[in-house]
């Protein structure tokens, strides 16, 4: 979990992470500040989440300098580039689905490595991979992506679970986690190309 290659990966994915919050704070003409702000809450809000909920204090968001000059450059880079930025933005959701796929797999094994079960630890991998993209949504008077039907969350979800069963069963750890991350990925950027979604209510709504 903390060799420097999944370091690596998982900075990278809080960089595109924070760029999609820094993307949509342009867009609702926020000023410098709110753009970091978001990218930030985008980019480190749901480890930020799991650490505090499996008690891996402090989180790893304040214990390591990089996580948090990684969204800040982002931010940066996205308020000064933003024009190019967005029109690169069907490139960004696609780096999004590499991040949703590190994220969730490396929450997962962090969680069950703090002692929770099966089923806790890969709830936890789901956190830590929509919880940014949630608390950007909220915070921009945005309905979260995962509740708009788009296959988001359950791909996260599937893909923490295969990582946690893999730990479960003693597999080695870099194995489950590309195992459970490649699912997650292949699934998402499917989901993308083909416009799947999750089921949706049909008929007139309930009174």
């Amino acid at each position: 979990m903390s060799s420097p290659a999944l370091i690596t990966l998982d900075l990278i994915g809080i960089f595109v992470f924070a760029i999609s919050g820094a993307l949509v704070a342009v867009r609702k003409d926020f000023d410098i500040f709110g753009v970091l702000v978001l990218a930030g809450a985008t980019g480190l809000g749901g480890g930020f989440l799991r650490d505090v909920l499996i008690d891996a204090t402090p989180p790893a968001a304040l214990a390591d300098w990089r996580y948090l000059m990684v969204p800040v450059a982002a931010g940066l880079v996205t308020f000064r580039f933003h024009p190019a930025v967005g029109r690169m933005e069907r490139g960004v959701n696609v780096f999004d689905a590499f991040g949703l796929a590190l994220f969730c797999v490396t929450g997962a094994l962090k969680a069950a490595e703090f002692g929770l079960g099966p089923v806790p630890a890969a709830l936890m991998g789901m956190v830590t991979g929509i919880g940014g993209g949630v608390i950007r949504d909220l915070l921009t008077d945005r309905v979260p992506v995962v509740f708009r039907g788009e296959l988001y969350a359950t791909p996260a979800l599937t893909g923490a679970a295969i990582a946690v069963v893999g730990h479960r069963l003693d597999q080695p750890e870099l194995l489950s986690a590309l195992v459970g991350a490649f699912v997650c990925l292949v699934w998402r950027l499917l989901a993308i190309r083909r416009n799947w979604h999750a089921p949706l209510p049909r008929g007139p709504a309930s009174v």
